[in-house]
This record gives C-alpha cells, structure tokens and sequence, in this order.
C-alpha cells in the first residue's frame, strides 16, 4: 500500500513538473499600443541608428569645424652621418682613435618649426559645417517621422484586418449554427434535405477563406515584430481602436499657415544655403590671397665635444648655430582665376546645382500644395461617409435581425438571410475602412505640413477656451 501512494505521489510530481515546464517555455503575449509600438520601433530602427551616427559626425564636424584654422607645429631632432672621409686628418693628429673619426662624420640637429595659413574661404567653410549639421538634423527628424507613420498606419492596418477577421468569425459562427439548426429540422421532418445541404455547404465553403484570414493575419504580425525590433513569431496583442482625431481643415488656410513647416522643403534649403557657401569659399579663395605665416628653429652643433656629446654644451650659445628664419607670406593662385581652371568649373558646377536645387524647390512647394489638397479631400470625403456609413450600419443591422427571425420561423429563404448579413458586414467593413482612411489621410497632411495638426487644434481650442 505504501508503495503504491509513493508511486503515485511520484507519477503526480512528474506530470506537475512537466506541465510546470511546458508553461514556463510558452511564450508570453506582449501587449501593445500605438505609441508603444512607434517607441519600439525607434529605439531599435537599423535607420534610425545609421541615421544617429551620421549625425553625430556632422555634430562632431560642426562643433570642430575651427580647426581649419590652428596652427602646425613641428618638433624636430636629427642625427645625420656624413658619407665625406678624409683620411689625413689622422696622418696630422696621429693620436686620435678610429671612434673620435668616426665621430665627426656626425651633426646633431634640432627643430621647432611652426606654420599658420589664412584664407577668407575657411570662414566660409566653418560655415558650411555648421550648416551641414542643421540639415543633419532635419534628415534625422524626417527619419523618425517616416518611421512613426509607418509603424503607426501599419498598426491601424492590423487593428482593421483584425476587426475584419472578427465580423468574418461571427458570420462563420452564424453560418455553423444555421447549418445545425437545419440539421435538427430535417431531422424532426421540417425543412426538406436540400435546405440543410444548402446551409452546411455555405458553412464549409467559408471555412478555407477564415483559414487564409488567419494566416494573413499572423504573417502581418509577424512583420510588425520584425519592424519594431521584436523575434519573429512573437505574440502581439493590439490594444487601440480605430477612431480617428478629427480636425477642421482648409487646405489654403492650412498652407498659408504651416507651408514652410515641410521637412522636405527646410531639407532642401538648407542644401541650397550649404551650396551659396560653397560658391562664396571658392570666390573668397580665388580673388583673395591667402596669408602663411611660418617660423622655424633649427639648432645644429658646432662644439668640439663631438656629436654623440652634444648633451654636455646644450645652453651654450656659442657651441649652437640656428639656421631658422621667419617669414610671412601673401599667395595668390593665379591659375584658378582661369575661367577654363578647375577651380573656376567647380564653382560654375555649383552655381549649376544651386539652379537645380531652386527649380526643384519651385517643384516641391507646387507638390506640396497637391498633397495637401489631396489630403483634405481625402479628410472630408472619408468624413462624410464615415457618418453616411453609421447610419447604414443601424439600418443594416435591423435588417439582419428581422431577416434572422424570419429565418428562424421560415418566411424567409436562406439566401435572402446571407443577402442580408452580407450587407450588414460590408457596412461594418466599409465604415472601419473608411476610419482607416481618415486617419491615414491625417498622417499624410501633417507630413505634408510639417505639423501635427490634431495637437495644434486641440491647444488652440484650450487657449480658446481661457
């Protein structure tokens, strides 16, 4: 008997630590909002990171930029060997060594040499630097916002494909109770075969397409893990819904309020001044000479304790020569003058670019000015049939409640019931469909604009209300 407990006290510990395990290696479900998810993915964005370090070298160019102007210092200490032999130096002093020869051949030299260079188009270059970081700096906003909105308007597309996943579940789940209770009526002699062969063919034939919604489904979660940073295979579960900000919109008022606001636009100009820079350091460092100022020591040793000695004399003067010397030196290029110079075709190819730059400027503001009228109507339309559509899911769904009671007490074909739920569901579909819209359209304009409008509002409404 004792044994018998004992095994199956064991038999129960081991199915507990199983089931134990099996729990602790199931996945956890990660919970997640739209703002969570656009954190994610900026903080793990590949982009974004490449886009930081490349803003950090132009922060680092900028902040540095001077140093175009310091100085060169040069420390210098030589120890040269002379190839010359005179081999009557030891016929005359006859008491010299071979070492103390070999020791003249040597000169010790010393040198401190020093080097400064001006020219006006340095300013110009700190210049440019400065201006390289500024557009560094909107390209790395233009970075967070395209990724913002990806991973915002790919949110609301899950939360629409769920919601459609969701009104396609309830129709399969009427669908089957429809096919059961036609069942049981055969059964019991009411309807005749083909009504209950009619209602479990419908169920069966909705059954693939939930199957393929499913697995769409999955595959779109999986590409959010991957946009955000997260293991594939990972088990989201959205929390949000689909219902947009609405705003007051007039695309004139809304232009001639924040139409320089555009990323696009502030990107571009500041290419345009960068390039204006460019022109004037290469007119600065043609016409303008460039001044060098460069001043050299250079101590040799001229004492009669030999070159390997040369330690013992260091402080005395008359031991010491210096062939150093100062100069200051005012230089023009005058080949760079030459209309035909590289320098000259370098500064006519930026003048180039800057007219392309400012035609394409010209082309992004009338740009500019499409997609904003675009979105506004986008806004407005989807607004009315956001409303419109309300109203036909009210009507819709009395619809399909009546329809269902005739079902029920057959006064009405099966047919005309899934005529009826149809409707009732592209009416859902359409409304959620046409919310998606709006706030995507929303997303597009403030982009476009540069702004977040729904935040502008609603502070305008406060300050209003004050």
């Amino acid at each position: 008997m004792n044994r018998t407990k004992f095994l199956a006290a064991g038999l129960l510990g081991f199915g507990l630590a199983a089931f134990a395990q099996g729990q602790a290696t199931e996945p956890e479900k990660v919970t997640l909002t739209v703002d969570q998810a656009v954190e994610y993915a900026l903080q793990n964005s590949r982009t974004l990171k490449s886009a930081q370090i490349d803003l950090e070298m132009k922060d680092r160019a900028a902040k540095y930029g001077w140093n175009v102007l310091l100085p060169s210092l040069n420390v210098t200490g030589t120890m040269s060997r002379s190839n010359e032999y005179n081999p009557s130096n030891m016929l005359m002093n006859p008491t010299k060594s071979n070492f103390d020869d070999e020791e003249e051949r040597w000169n010790a030299i010393g040198g401190v040499s020093f080097g400064w260079n001006f020219s006006a188009a340095m300013i110009q270059q700190i210049r440019a630097s400065k201006a390289a970081f500024e557009g560094g700096k909107i390209s790395w906003e233009q970075s967070q916002i395209d990724t913002t909105m990806q991973i915002r308007k790919f949110f609301y597309g899950l939360l629409l494909q769920q919601e459609n996943l969701k009104i396609q579940q309830t129709t399969l789940e009427n669908s089957r109770q429809r096919a059961s209770q036609a069942q049981t009526n055969y059964r019991n002699g009411i309807v005749p075969e083909i009504s209950y062969l009619q209602a479990e063919v419908t169920y069966q034939n909705l059954i693939p397409d939930m199957e393929q919604k499913e697995r769409e489904l999955a595959q779109s979660f999986d590409m959010l893990g991957f946009l955000i940073g997260f293991p594939v295979g990972t088990d989201f579960e959205l929390v949000g819904e689909i219902e947009p900000t609405y705003i007051e919109a007039n695309s004139d008022d809304l232009l001639a309020r924040y139409g320089g606001s555009n990323l696009d636009i502030l990107s571009l100009q500041s290419n345009i001044d960068q390039l204006k820079l460019g022109i004037s350091a290469g007119n600065l460092g043609t016409w303008i000479p460039a001044l060098s100022v460069n001043f050299a020591l250079q101590p040799a040793y001229i004492g009669d304790k030999g070159a390997w000695h040369f330690w013992g004399d260091l402080g005395k003067d008359e031991k010491w020569y210096d062939s150093g010397s100062l100069s200051l030196t005012l230089a023009w290029n005058i080949a760079n003058m030459l209309p035909w110079s590289k320098n000259q075709q370098g500064i006519a190819d930026n003048k180039a670019k800057l007219k392309q730059a400012e035609l394409a400027m010209e082309t992004m503001r009338e740009n500019q000015k499409m997609e904003v009228r675009k979105a506004v109507d986008t806004l407005n339309q989807a607004r009315e049939q956001i409303d419109a559509m309300g109203r036909t899911v009210t009507l819709a769904q009395r619809a399909y409640e009546m329809s269902a009671r005739s079902y029920r007490n057959g006064t009405m074909e099966l047919l005309d019931l899934r005529d009826a739920e149809k409707s009732l569901n592209d009416a859902k579909f359409g409304q959620l469909n046409q919310k998606y819209n709006y706030i995507c359209a929303l997303m597009d304009l403030e982009k476009a604009l540069g702004v977040v409008l729904s935040d502008l509002q609603q502070s305008e409404a406060s300050a209003g209300q004050n």
